[in-house]
């Protein structure tokens, strides 16, 4: 199980095997010969064996290569303790040659001290005796003297008969198994249910393994999901991952974890999710360029997180306009005024339009609003107020009515513009207008009127938190409209 360099010294692993023993030459016995045993009972050398020629030779030199070029250091001994084969990395390990080290009788004075050569020369023939691979760790001597722990799985070889004819070895550096070991743990320990998702794509960028964590936030089972494309699974926000992947394979790892929002499809319907990703270019170790196998993709769920933090950054804006509003509403010296501008200050970042009717008897009338066709500041309406022709069951009706809030949608897509168009006009609203907020304005027990926002339909509808923003700015509108109409003409009425 050992091949010598080519030092000239070959010998077979069992002291019972003659060189010139009939078919040896012809693989009877060998490696693939009907006895089954191993390669210890083929010489190695070219002028060993009956009829030996060029095919041994080529064999010998080709199993002398393989061994050469095991990434494990190797060594063999006869049944007498005779070291027999020494492969390069045992060389590279110890620094004894093959010339150095075939034809020792044991470790003793040279790879182990000779106060521990007893012991080791025992713990290992001893595989001879026991069925199976044996594992040890004992300290070798390197030829420079110093010393290397070791792990080695020692096992025996049979020879021709049957009988134990030596012992083969494999070792290690104790700390690259233990390396190796860590990595083989730690890719499994990932692959389990941890609380992070962990994806293995393929250079077509299709799962090939799929931790717990992943299949869950995917919508799919551990095996359902490999080798379907991304894009069945993620609704929106799959070319921005996909990208990503793409840069990885290409570039390597980017330099921080990214964050992608997408929109899954589910039993449940689609739903949306933030995903805190990083990203690992998976190379093949056993080449000398590095040939990319696919991407290692590590990601977690931060929607809840995503979410807490954008209402509170919200919550912090809105809290900053109301009081900016409050600062300059109070130097305005008509109350009309100091309405509108409390309504320029609301509108930044909250919606597209404002829209300002006030009860006059039993009808509304449009008293301010924001331009129609564009952006701009809320203004009264010139040359006096204009009744609006709002149908039965308008939301701004329906808000004077509940004494409350109504929030709307056009219930059509982008892909239907003209469709929300119709919809804002059938309701006396501008063209792009896709969601309306109507709330009620009151004032010492009485309804003054309704304020309505409108968002085009590239925004999000309204939502709860937007409704209770805006009756806190209606509240403040509310006032100002009171007092204008308590110091203005008709105070009294």
């Amino acid at each position: 199980m050992g091949a010598s360099r080519s030092s000239g010294t070959t010998d077979a692993l069992g002291p019972d095997e003659e060189p010139d023993e009939p078919g040896r030459a012809d693989g009877q016995g060998g490696p693939g010969g009907p006895d089954g045993q191993g390669a210890s009972s083929v010489p190695l050398d070219s002028g060993a064996g009956a009829g030996a020629g060029s095919g041994a030779d080529s064999g010998a030199e080709l199993l002398a290569a393989l061994l050469d070029g095991m990434d494990a250091a190797l060594c063999a001994f006869d049944a007498g303790g005779t070291v027999t084969h020494w492969n390069r990395e045992a060389e590279r390990i110890l620094g004894w040659s093959a010339q150095e080290a075939v034809g020792r009788k044991g470790f003793a004075g040279w790879a182990v001290r000779r106060a521990d050569a007893h012991e080791v020369q025992g713990r290992l023939m001893a595989a001879m005796d026991a069925p199976g691979r044996q594992v040890h760790e004992f300290a070798l001597l390197r030829k420079d003297g110093s010393r290397v722990l070791v792990r080695t799985q020692s096992a025996r070889v049979l020879g021709a008969g049957g009988k134990p004819a030596g012992v083969y070895c494999a070792f290690s550096e104790v700390h690259a198994q233990i390396d190796l070991e860590r990595a083989i743990a730690l890719s499994e320990a990932l692959l389990e249910d941890v609380s992070w998702g962990v994806v293995l794509v393929d250079v077509d960028l299709r799962p090939t393994v799929v931790n717990a964590y992943a299949a869950r936030a995917l919508g799919g089972s551990r095996t359902g999901l490999l080798g379907r494309p991304l894009g069945e699974l993620v609704v929106q926000g799959v070319e921005e991952l996909e990208a990503a992947l793409a840069h990885v394979l290409a570039e390597g790892a980017p330099g921080a974890p990214a964050e992608f929002w997408v929109t899954l499809r589910t039993a449940e319907g689609e739903r949306r999710r933030c995903w805190r990703s990083g990203f690992l270019r998976l190379a093949s170790p056993l080449t000398e360029e590095p040939v990319p196998l696919g991407v290692g993709w590590m990601f977690r769920d931060v929607t809840a997180r995503k979410l807490a933090q954008q209402e509170a950054d919200r919550l912090r804006f809105r809290t900053g306009q109301l009081h900016r509003a409050a600062r300059t509403v109070s130097e305005c010296e008509d109350p009309m005024e100091a309405a509108t501008s409390l309504l320029d200050f609301a509108l930044a970042g909250f919606a597209d339009h404002v829209l300002l009717d006030l009860m006059e008897g039993e009808r509304l009338v449009r008293t301010a609003a924001t331009p129609a066709d564009a952006p701009g500041p809320c203004l009264l309406v010139a040359g006096g107020s204009i009744p609006v022709r709002y149908g039965t069951g308008h939301p701004a009706l329906q808000a004077v009515e509940r004494t409350g809030s109504v929030r709307t949608s056009a219930g059509v897509g982008a892909g239907d513009p003209e469709g929300a168009a119709a919809w804002a006009a059938e309701r006396r609203w501008p063209r792009d207008a896709a969601h309306a907020l109507s709330t009620v304005l009151r004032s010492r027990g009485r309804t003054l009127g309704v304020l309505t926002f409108l968002r085009a339909a590239n925004r999000t509808a309204f939502e709860r938190p937007d409704t209770a923003y805006a009756e806190t700015v209606a509240a403040r509108v509310a006032g100002a409209v009171d007092l204008a109409r308590a110091v203005g003409p008709g105070a009294g009425e």
